[in-house]
């Protein structure tokens, strides 16, 4: 006669209850498990995304990712609708300045800024020539520069620091028409014009098949570049991408 018979119908029930009860937990776990945040987007909005971003107002975090974004790839897509000041024609822009983001290993800080104080127009003017608006400069210094620990005038000068530190490649200032290009190639012309840059450093974003943006990983003193496995696992892993002439 097997275990399960000697047992007791009360038994049974409280074998097939304790059961149960071994299972769900962890079912239940990996289903409020907050969904992993990369750079500057989520698997999923909400309360979870903001849990996972955790607040370091003091700068705990490990290196910081340029976003350079591909203006005419960006206005293609969905930025027309966003930016009309980046999108405006005649404005002939190329790469410019999404953000220096504080990223950590995995996930990254957001928000850090409780105060709600506004950026001065000291602070903004030192960021002029680096973003497409004004706008655009406040929203980066809220969402990341006040994670970094830096106030809002020296993350500007962070910024341009980070952006001189970058070549763009001479392919993008002298293209004049659409052109099929493999994500992997702009990666290896931005590794051309910075031979410091290596694989495994920078990725690349896209959307509805067009160029949006370069992602450069920094060293958190803005020195070097330096690997970054996350960021590079979500470059973009289509076969070839429509990069588009600046506006």
């Amino acid at each position: 006669m097997t275990f399960i018979r000697r047992i007791s119908a009360v038994h049974r029930a409280l074998f097939a209850l304790v059961l149960l009860l071994g299972i769900a937990p962890a079912q239940s776990f990996a289903q409020r498990r907050p969904p992993e945040c990369v750079l500057d987007r989520c698997e999923d909005k909400g309360a979870s995304e903001r849990a996972f971003r955790r607040p370091t107002p003091g700068g705990d975090f490990d290196f910081y990712v340029l976003a350079l974004s591909w203006s005419p790839g960006f206005c293609a897509t969905t930025g027309a609708e966003k930016a009309s000041e980046q999108c405006q024609r005649g404005m002939s822009l190329g790469f410019v300045v999404h953000g220096l983001w504080p990223q950590f290993e995995r996930g990254f800080p957001s928000d850090c800024d409780t105060t709600g104080r506004p950026v001065s127009s000291v602070a903004l003017e030192s960021a002029r020539g680096l973003f497409p608006s004004d706008g655009l400069a406040r929203y980066e210094w809220r969402k990341h520069g006040s994670c970094t620990g830096r106030s809002p005038q020296d993350y500007f000068a962070d910024v341009r620091a980070a952006r001189e530190m970058v070549r763009i490649p001479s392919e993008f200032e002298r293209l004049r028409r659409e052109e099929d290009v493999a994500p992997a190639e702009v990666l290896r012309a931005f590794g051309r014009a910075n031979p410091r840059l290596r694989a495994g450093m920078a990725a690349v974003g896209c959307a509805k098949g067009y160029l949006q943006e370069v992602r450069i990983c920094l060293t958190k003193d803005l020195r070097e570049f330096r690997p970054c496995p996350e960021v590079t696992r979500n470059s973009c892993r289509a076969q070839s991408i429509r990069v588009t002439p600046s506006l």
